[in-house]
């Protein structure tokens, strides 16, 4: 069995990839391309295969990452069958193979690899670095608690040759620290969200600036929920640059390191820009030990804003993997954010700025069922280019377009009100919108979303679905309606008849509000009239749908007595008896020419006895007499004996 675990582009005609291969990991260049006038070529040379080792897991079941930069594979991964060695590996091109510190636990203490990425320092290349992303169990946890998971980003320098005399083939400039992505609470009571699950980097302008948008589950079993959590390179490089984490002490605690730091600093890359030194194996003695001792950082990374972006919490899912869209709109530039879950969902949020940019806003506007089979989202690629979306579970491929304007409804209004930025409306339906088109009549408004300014001279803002519905008493009816836009707030109103005025239904133990609309647990008489749904968000209210309500009597469902009968509102002992008859008609086989003849009584609507206060058992009437008298009195005949007695449980 041979699981890939490693798939890049090398260069314009191969794919260099690498997979278990039976425990055994291999390693290959795929040839992949499509030339003119030529069949497309996908195929691999099984004679120019390598070994994995450093590069794929041994188990499909290990998490690993990597990340090519140029000719050269920075893989994080285990490198023995049992999955013990953890190291950060430097493999292929010129350059010799790096590794971190084998077997010591202040460098690696179990981790999970989730993701690296290449980010450039300065102009000068030899200040690159790859920044590695993953959760592992904390050295600096307190005693007593057990094991601690941690976010962690761990950085190295692309020069990086090794030491001369120490930590020969092994980094000299490996840090990490600690990725914060927590609620703030009283007293200092954060709610923490240590499981971190996918990174995706933002590209901006600057390419050395880029955002890093981090999703995290929580490990707790109290609490459960998942945050989307924003990082500048700016505070990563600052954490970078701040005291080291050093033990010391009676008792062996993490405290910040006091003493002097050698020179240059650990964790700087050997170029021009900081200093004189042309390779890590010129750097003193003193420094290299000093980085072998103190890879962890004091300070942590704090998100943007001091808190998540977006949060859900008491949810039946867990964010899996997210991908980040730069969107132009007529109001500015948004990020727009595509999350997927373990439930096979994919989540579309915008984030606005509220104030400032210090101060972000999330927007929930779509939550998609992308796999039947609610299989977890394991990958998410977005292509800005082709405005698609591309969702992997281990089942499964979905493509999905980055902009579904069609869904927000027909009416000008509803399209404001959807608040995305890349649909528009263009004076007769909600669509796409392209900046670089000029139309007289495209409206968009994603900071507001105030349809009252765009929208005055909508033409079908007037027209309202209508719908009927019949009720029986005694009965559960539920009236149905559901907004475009998530965050629109539902309000119902009532009129017994369209001249009435209209009230707002009150909720409470019989009538029950629900997400998708609203239950009436046991329908009276006093319910039928005419119920208008209304959305209202933003100051804005419009009605959705007019639905009317028909309430049908017990007794009138089954043909047994005129509506007006007293019998009606008896009690709910009654109600219960008459539904139960209705229930063994329906449940009887159906009559032949004996039969309807001796129904006829009951098709004109014959009045029988009272019924009783209790429901007697299956196939005993209503009333006092024994169920052989009756039959003699109503003429049935032996036809009818035969007919099987109702299984009905009512």
């Amino acid at each position: 069995m041979n699981f890939v675990k490693i798939l890049h582009a090398y260069n314009r005609t191969h794919l260099y990839a690498c997979g278990t291969g039976a425990f055994h990991p291999v390693c290959a260049f795929v040839e992949a391309g499509h030339y003119p006038l030529q069949e497309p070529v996908f195929k691999l040379d099984p004679q120019r295969t390598e070994d994995g080792k450093g590069k794929s897991p041994y188990d499909p079941r290990h998490a690993a990452a990597s990340v090519l930069v140029g000719e050269e594979l920075y893989s994080g991964v285990a490198t023995d069958l049992m999955g013990r060695d953890f190291t950060i590996f430097r493999s292929l091109g010129r350059r010799p193979s790096i590794r971190t510190e084998q077997h010591d636990s202040r460098w690696l203490n179990e981790p999970k690899f989730v993701a690296v990425f290449w980010v450039p320092e300065s102009e000068d290349p030899d200040d690159d670095k790859i920044y590695f992303f993953f959760r592992e169990t904390a050295v600096e946890r307190q005693q007593g608690l057990g094991k601690t998971s941690f976010a962690r980003i761990g950085q190295i320098c692309r020069n990086d040759m090794g030491g001369q005399r120490s930590l020969v083939n092994k980094w000299t400039t490996f840090l990490k620290a600690r990725l914060i992505c927590a609620v703030p609470g009283p007293d200092g009571a954060d709610t923490h969200f240590n499981e971190l699950r996918d990174v995706f980097l933002l590209q901006t302008k600057d390419k050395r600036n880029p955002l890093v948008y981090a999703i995290f589950s929580t490990s707790s079993s109290v609490f459960q929920g998942s945050a989307v959590c924003v990082y500048t390179m700016a505070d990563i490089r600052r954490a970078f640059l701040g005291p080291f984490a050093h033990k010391e002490g009676p008792n062996y605690q993490w405290v910040s390191y006091q003493g002097r730091v050698p020179y240059p600093r650990p964790g700087m890359c050997p170029s021009k820009t900081f200093g004189t030194f042309g390779s890590t194996k010129d750097f003193p003695d003193e420094v290299i030990q000093f980085a072998r001792h103190h890879p962890l950082m004091y300070n942590p990374v704090l998100p943007h804003s001091q808190r998540p972006l977006f949060l859900q919490a008491s949810v039946p899912y867990t964010f899996t993997r997210i991908a980040v869209d730069h969107v132009t709109a007529a109001d500015g530039h948004y990020n727009v954010l595509f999350i997927g879950t373990d439930m096979g969902t994919v989540l579309k949020v915008v984030s606005m700025a509220k104030e400032s940019w210090h101060h972000m806003e999330p927007l929930l506007l779509e939550e998609l069922q992308v796999f039947q089979d609610s299989s977890p989202v394991t990958s998410l690629q977005l292509s800005s280019k082709r405005h698609q979306l591309y969702a992997g579970s281990a089942t499964a491929l979905a493509q999905l377009s980055l902009h579904r304007c069609g869904a927000y409804g027909k009416a000008c209004a509803e399209c404001c009100l959807a608040r995305d930025p890349y649909c528009a409306w263009d004076g007769t339906i909600c669509t796409r919108y392209v900046p670089n088109t000029k139309r007289r009549f495209r409206r968009q408004d994603i900071r507001n979303g105030d349809p009252n300014m765009l929208c005055s001279e909508d033409p079908r803002r007037g027209s309202v679905p209508r719908k009927q519905l019949y009720g029986v008493e005694g009965s559960t009816a539920f009236l149905e309606c559901i907004p475009k836009s998530l965050q629109a707030r539902v309000l119902w109103m009532y009129q017994r008849t369209p001249d009435d005025p209209q009230q707002e239904v009150q909720m409470d133990e019989r009538v029950v509000q629900t997400e998708r609309g609203v239950l009436l647990r046991s329908v009276q008489r006093a319910d039928a009239g005419l119920y208008l749904c209304h959305a209202t968000e933003h100051g804005f209210t419009q009605p959705l749908l007019q639905l009317s309500l028909e309430v049908i009597g017990a007794r009138q469902v089954v043909g047994m007595a005129p509506a007006e009968d007293p019998q009606l509102t008896a009690g709910p002992a009654s109600r219960k008896v008459w539904y139960r008859d209705f229930l063994q008609l329906v449940e009887r086989p159906p009559l032949g020419a004996a039969d309807r003849a001796c129904q006829r009584p009951w098709s004109r609507g014959r009045s029988l006895p009272p019924p009783r206060a209790h429901a007697g058992p299956p196939g005993r009437g209503h009333g006092e007499e024994p169920r052989k008298a009756r039959r003699r009195r109503t003429h049935e005949g032996p036809r009818a004996e035969r007919r099987p007695r109702s299984a009905s449980p009512w």
